[in-house]
């Protein structure tokens, strides 16, 4: 077909072709303005480039299969085994598994967004390292599967940087897409201007009278389809009629005007013809084909000549098969079939599928009216199929599907709860809950999975702990004594629900640790004895370090770090757990590296409560090494995430954290003001691990000020002196705020009383943060000066003691303090400059100006400061971290989306702001300032 006009979009499809770097851009326009044409005309332009050009179109029937899409673009590019040349890199491991996952070739757990994106770019990155160009060009993009579309999206922003890979994507502009959302270069495509319009119309059309000429110009409005299409419904009948029937339709959008004539034409094909024409339709007939073979048999349509000569099929020059000659008449197509027929239709196309679980499940829940097992299971087991493969919402309908075609009503209760509990990982809190409702039968017991959901949602979102906790506990005891599941039959080879009973245990070592109190851990612990062999080593290491640490969590530091050893291979819920049992045990750090990889992954594919459980992990760590400013920022960020998505509990958790540093920090009205808050919600509510964060939040800044009594009062609140209240994870972790408290305030006896309690109870033994406190604690309370610096020595020498710098200066201002006292000025002099020194740094200025005053009256001269850091503009403030974190110019470049000299551009202002001359002194003089990143 010529092309008449578009000049504009021509040069800028010309330039984007040959351009040597890669990118992507979107084509938008109304149905039928002609985005397919020129995406022809940048594939053809690609090909006499020497490019390989693959070619792809979005189908409304595979909307909701996860990854269809992608699986059609990217076959002809996926490797064999014989495929690769000498000089071209090799596939790695990681991206033809995580690629192998996607598409159901192999067992492996669902790729998030993030690490199948990855693996496509490498994919892409290999195909065009074997020596030709490539161009990726996807049509009808508005009806990709979910799946596919945000990782079209995550590798479009990519490219750039990436030669030899580009991506170009058609829309409509009237249909919703993950591509609004996107963020890449777009070109609008517009009606062609009046003078294009005859010319088209002229060239297609020439014999046409003068009155049907203007009529079809005013009507078309510039649209290349309608200017092909309304010709031939006015001359196919009566003059009069057909006029009458076109202006009939003035008013109606543009493309329902030319579905109608589609329709018309429709009407006038034999039966056998239209059913033939519904199946293609249905089975997404209307793709192009590939540069590769069909990875999937679909439809052919047989005997449809009349379809084709009345223009709603053309035949594809390369396979000969018939196609829909525009998405608008397979649209048509369906929309004028019956139920009835729409019904066969999928039936034949169940059979044609059978060897395709999830293509024949879909199939057969169109064709199914009454409730049928053998189809609501064929339907469950597609929806587990794209829950592996990371498509949440496909799930949730499939599963609610299955629960409509259910036979009996706990089947119908189980997969509505299934489905409920998949909503609930998805943060979809208003769909999850209805599913919970609709799971639960009225006059009968909760379903295990019913309940499961909705103590999901009222724990997260509301911070319903008591009523939360019963329920649980009440599901858990349901499901282990009923009929042939009692306790005489608990052993793994059982036909038991192991799935949903290890969740239910999981949100009741959650909900349990939330409470804070003891009932609530003795009730739990009660349930899981219980279980016997169905309660999990890991429900154990849970139940045992969540609770409390100083009674339980002797032995288990060490079965947690075998269990960190091989985080890849965990699911995240599994590696958020495991990392809050090394929270607990103060082994968090070497888990870090490992959230902070994929806890961006968990966000962009909707699992915020994984991820914002990993973004507190992380801003706990920076917390205790001495990273205030990152663990101000991630707060901040973890905040509005909470904040944004209605996580009641996840939300006044981020601010009690940020309350601690703000406290640490000295700006004490800000953490009391946090402080009120947090208590406030969490003590009506019994949500004790908060209450007693917000206690220890008052310890802290009551200290900072000098106020010892207000101290003491905050910390007995949390533990009596001389024991470690049941259940109360601060009461260890508060250890050296009792005893300084005390000590200040002259209860030496009972300052002594809790440092001894704590070596009695061995919590030296139990963390490396525990031990380097207790012997710090012990050290400060004796009156046997040989024995304190027995107990100095080996709080300090701890090989772990740097790991935890505000507990360590604080060691060091009280040794000191106290040998300055006994032996002199010069015996004090080196750990009280530690002390100062490490206080400057961390920017705790209330420790800091005792430091120095002890420095004072040791005799060290106070130093002049150093000038203050400029403040950094973010970009500046992000390179820097970046360059911090040993990425390269062009790494950060890649990441931010700006050119190598930007980026040393960025550097050169930054350095001087930061009182550095070189990249290795980064790291510290990041650590050092203490200035909130401003938003960009």
């Amino acid at each position: 077909m010529v092309m008449v006009g578009r000049d504009a979009e021509r040069t800028r499809l010309s330039a984007f072709v040959r351009a040597p770097d890669g990118q992507a851009l979107v084509l938008r326009g109304e149905a039928g303005v002609g985005k397919s044409t020129l995406l022809d005309l940048a594939a053809r332009l690609a090909a006499e480039d020497g490019q390989l050009v693959v070619r792809a179109t979005g189908v409304e029937a595979e909307s909701e299969l996860p990854h269809a899409g992608l699986h059609q673009l990217l076959y002809p590019l996926l490797p064999t085994s014989d495929d690769r040349p000498s000089d071209a890199p090799l596939l790695s491991a990681g991206a033809r598994a995580a690629i192998d996952a996607a598409f159901g070739r192999s067992d492996g757990p669902p790729p998030p967004v993030m690490a199948l994106g990855i693996a496509v770019l490498d994919l892409l990155s290999w195909t065009a390292a074997k020596g030709r160009p490539l161009l990726l060009v996807l049509d009808d993009g508005q009806w990709l599967d979910g799946a596919s579309a945000e990782v079209c999206g995550f590798v479009g922003r990519r490219l750039a940087g990436r030669p030899g890979v580009k991506l170009l994507v058609a829309v409509r502009a009237d249909t919703a897409s993950r591509f609004d959302t996107a963020a890449l270069p777009e070109a609008p495509v517009g009606a062609l201007v009046d003078a294009d319009a005859t010319r088209l119309l002229d060239l297609h059309h020439p014999q046409l009278g003068r009155q049907v000429r203007g009529l079809v110009l005013e009507q078309a409005g510039g649209n290349p389809l309608a200017l092909l299409e309304l010709p031939a419904h006015l001359t196919a009948g009566p003059g009069d009629r057909a006029t009458q029937d076109l202006l009939g339709l003035h008013g109606v959008p543009l493309p329902r005007r030319i579905q109608e004539i589609y329709a018309a034409r429709l009407a006038r094909l034999g039966d056998a013809v239209r059913a033939e024409l519904l199946r293609g339709a249905l089975d997404g007939s209307a793709a192009r084909p590939g540069d590769g073979p069909a990875p999937i048999a679909r439809y052919r349509m047989r005997e449809v000549d009349e379809a084709v000569a009345c223009g709603l099929l053309v035949v594809e020059p390369v396979t000969g098969e018939p196609a829909f000659r525009h998405p608008l008449v397979r649209s048509s197509v369906v929309q004028l079939a019956t139920p009835d027929q729409r019904r066969s239709a999928h039936r034949v196309l169940a059979q044609l599928h059978r060897e395709y679980p999830e293509r024949r499940a879909i199939h057969l829940a169109a064709a199914t009216v009454d409730p049928e097992e053998g189809v609501a299971a064929d339907l469950e087991a597609a929806a587990r199929s794209a829950t592996r493969r990371g498509d949440a919402r496909v799930a949730v309908s499939w599963l609610t599907r299955a629960a409509e075609l259910s036979e009996t009503r706990v089947d119908r209760s189980r997969r509505l709860g299934e489905a409920a509990y998949v909503a609930g990982q998805a943060d979809h809190f208003g769909r999850a809950r209805s599913l919970a409702l609709a799971a639960a039968a009225p006059g009968a017991d909760e379903s295990p999975a019913a309940v499961l959901a909705d103590s999901y949602l009222a724990l997260y979102r509301d911070g319903e702990v008591r009523a939360t906790h019963r329920r649980i506990v009440a599901a858990v005891e349901r499901l282990r004594d009923s009929p042939g599941q009692g306790p005489s039959h608990l052993d793994r080879d059982a036909d038991f629900p192991d799935e949903v009973l290890d969740r239910l245990v999981s949100l009741l070592l959650a909900v349990s640790q939330y409470a804070g109190n003891r009932a609530t851990w003795q009730r739990t612990h009660e349930v899981l004895a219980t279980l016997g062999d169905l309660a999990t080593e890991r429900a154990w290491m849970y139940g045992s370090t969540w609770s409390d640490v100083v009674r339980h969590g002797a032995g288990w530091s060490r079965r947690v770090e075998r269990a960190s050893a091989s985080l890849a291979d965990q699911d995240p819920w599994d590696v958020t757990r495991l990392a809050v049992s090394a929270y607990h045990l103060d082994v968090l750090s070497p888990l870090r590296p490992y959230l902070e990889r994929v806890v961006d992954r968990e966000l962009d594919t909707g699992a915020m409560s994984s991820g914002i459980v990993m973004l507190h992990l992380v801003l706990l760590d920076q917390l205790a090494l001495g990273q205030w400013d990152a663990a101000e920022r991630t707060g901040h960020r973890a905040l509005a995430l909470a904040t944004e998505r209605g996580h009641g509990l996840f939300a006044h958790q981020t601010r009690a954290y940020l309350a601690q540093l703000a406290a640490l920090r000295g700006r004490t009205a800000e953490a009391r003001e946090l402080q009120a808050t947090v208590d406030a919600w969490a003590r009506p509510r019994g949500v004790g691990f908060l209450a007693q964060i917000a206690d220890a939040v008052g310890a802290t800044a009551a200290l900072g000020d000098g106020d010892y009594e207000t101290a003491f009062l905050h910390s007995i609140g949390i533990t009596a002196p001389g024991a470690f209240r049941p259940y109360a994870y601060q009461a260890s972790r508060t250890l050296l705020d009792l005893v300084e408290a005390a000590l200040h305030t002259g209860r030496a006896e009972q300052a002594r009383a809790h440092a001894l309690a704590a070596r009695d109870a061995g919590l030296p033994d139990l963390s490396p943060r525990l031990a380097l406190i207790t012997h710090g604690a012990l050290a400060m309370t004796t009156e046997d000066d040989t024995e304190a610096a027995a107990h100095y020595a080996r709080a300090q020498s701890h090989p772990a003691a740097e790991r935890f710098p505000f507990e360590l200066a604080r060691i060091r201002l009280a040794h000191g303090t106290g040998i300055r006292r006994l032996q002199g000025a010069a015996a004090a002099r080196l750990p009280l400059t530690q002390a100062a020194k490490a206080f400057d740094r961390l920017g705790a200025p209330a420790w800091a100006a005792r430091a120095h005053a002890e420095l004072r009256a040791a005799g060290v001269a106070p130093q002049t400061p150093s000038p203050a850091p400029l403040p950094l503009t973010w970009q500046e403030r992000r390179v820097a971290e970046l360059a911090a974190g040993g990425l390269t110019n062009k790494e950060i470049g890649e990441q931010m989306r700006l050119s190598p000299r930007t980026v040393s551009a960025h550097l050169y202002r930054a350095f001087p702001k930061l009182g550095i001359t070189t990249r290795a002194a980064l790291r510290d003089a990041l650590t050092r300032i203490s200035q909130p990143t401003p938003a960009p």
